[in-house]
């Protein structure tokens, strides 16, 4: 079948189930068992904003920088349960902007799509340049696009190897970041309890309050790292773009979300406890890696290598992701007339090669602009990172309410895996994410993020309006109660 016909598909199509009761994999392999998928979600909740960002928070938060994310962490907990309920009732690769296709209209659908995919190009752009940045840490002498060439393409030759390659390249990233953690925990524990180290002589858990109290700077200063903190967790949804490509979604994907809650806990806040406990927060400074200044504390003098290859990892982590799902959310943007026709075709192993390609194109333009103008001009484009990752968390809970409505009065099956509490949760979540917009708006460093917001937001405006003109039939509300034709791949 040629792409124009895939792309041209039915205005009822929906996902058609497969004899098992699964629903179809749109084309895609299966591929991610549940050892991939586990990794994914854990790996998706670690980034540098963990191994670099929490030294600015805590030189403004103090030791309540741990409160911040317990309380950001349960947010996450309920956003990820609310996805888990849609992804029980329909998992699909087009996860986010599917949902908001079929619970809030085909302009939130188009939207998000192009929202999300955005957040990605942009998030890979900032990160494989990071990545380059952390190889001059052993060899200044290497340039820096060199490295963010060499990573680029390697990561999109892996993408177009094989789901499996993916899914490998994550469990191994995550794997990295976890030992990292987990050894630091381990150390700090030791520290603490046994003494060793020159840090034993001060490390105790009573740092925690007895430099200025618990919340030495205010609960407004603790209120304004919140946005450092929700940045931290952004991608944490990206399990929900592997379902159709997860091998027993209906079984992989509830275990992965519910690992949510002890992830925050050991990950964010157990790390926080004995890094603070270890090193007093009046030592942190601004750009600081916490990781780093823990190391120095307790006299390991490789402490700065290892935080180094970590966020190295955590980098080329973020950018195999973005090449992910760059891929699969042009794929569904086209499937449903939403986007270029072509790109919906794909290939001969189920992988969507050409919005992958053309993602990691302009992943490499970026690059380039970074190289020749390092001024605010790129800066601008970076900040909006932050505001499109959440613009899918807002869609997935009110998503999540417009379903659990429906259902409840029978228009839709009840889902396998409902979202305990909700609607209460969901709206409390929601509620949560506007008071973070807020507080992005008092910071100046950053209320750019909201500048850029509505300039993406008439752009969609103005394009969506344009293309429902010249195809209405793309546009029009769907049926998704009516199967979907099978997908053929490219010759």
């Amino acid at each position: 079948m040629a792409s124009e016909q895939v792309a041209d598909r039915a205005p009822g199509a929906a996902e058609a189930r497969d004899g098992s009761g699964q629903e179809a994999s749109e084309g895609y392999q299966r591929g991610l068992g549940n050892r991939q998928i586990q990794m994914i979600a854990i790996g998706g909740a670690i980034g540098t904003g963990l191994f670099l960002g929490a030294g600015t928070a805590i030189h403004k938060a103090g030791p309540s920088l741990i409160l911040a994310y317990a309380i950001a962490g349960l947010v996450i907990f309920f956003i990820m349960r609310a996805l888990g309920e849609l992804l029980m009732y329909r998992p699909v690769s087009g996860s986010f902007s599917d949902y908001a296709r079929e619970f809030l209209g085909p302009f939130w659908g188009y939207v998000t799509g192009w929202t999300y995919w955005l957040f990605w190009v942009v998030t890979g752009i900032t990160e494989v340049t990071a990545a380059a940045k952390y190889v001059q840490f052993w060899n200044p002498h290497i340039p820096q696009w060199a490295s963010a060439l060499v990573f680029t393409v390697i990561l999109y030759f892996a993408n177009l190897i094989s789901v499996k390659l993916f899914g490998e390249l994550e469990f191994w990233f995550s794997m990295v970041k976890v030992t990292a953690i987990i050894g630091m925990i381990l150390v700090g524990v030791g520290v603490i309890t046994l003494g060793f180290s020159k840090a034993g002589d001060t490390a105790s858990f009573s740092q925690l309050w007895s430099h200025h109290g618990f919340m030495p700077n205010g609960i407004g200063s603790t209120l304004m790292t919140l946005q450092i903190v929700m940045f931290a967790f952004l991608a944490v949804e990206l399990v929900g773009v592997t379902a159709g490509e997860a091998t027993d979604p209906k079984k992989t994907l509830p275990k992965a979300i519910n690992t949510v809650p002890w992830r925050i806990a050991v990950f964010y806040v157990g790390a926080l406890i004995i890094i603070l406990a270890v090193v007093p927060w009046t030592e942190f400074m601004p750009g600081v890696s916490p990781f780093v200044a823990a190391f120095a504390k307790i006299g390991l003098p490789f402490g700065a290598g290892i935080v180094n290859f970590v966020v190295l990892t955590a980098a080329l982590s973020s950018c195999n992701s973005g090449m992910y799902s760059t891929g699969r959310m042009l794929r569904d943007l086209s499937l449903n007339g939403q986007g270029p026709k072509f790109l919906a075709q794909l290939s001969p192993k189920g992988l969507p090669m050409r919005g992958t390609t053309i993602s990691a194109a302009l992943m490499l333009v970026g690059v380039w602009i970074n190289y020749q103008w390092p001024g605010k001009a790129f800066d601008y484009v970076v900040s909006f990172a932050t505001i499109s990752g959440m613009w899918a968390w807002i869609m997935i809970l009110a998503c999540q309410l417009r379903y659990r409505r429906k259902a409840d009065r029978g228009e839709l099956p009840q889902s396998e895996f409902k979202a305990p509490g909700a609607p209460w949760t969901s709206a409390f979540a929601l509620a949560f994410i506007g008071m973070v917009i807020v507080l992005m708006g008092i910071d100046k460093d950053s209320r750019i993020s909201l500048y850029c917001a509505p300039i993406w937001g008439a752009i969609m405006a103005g394009s969506y309006f344009v293309l429902k003109a010249r195809n209405p039939q793309a546009f029009a509300r769907k049926d998704y109660s009516a199967p979907e034709p099978e997908v053929e791949k490219a010759a």
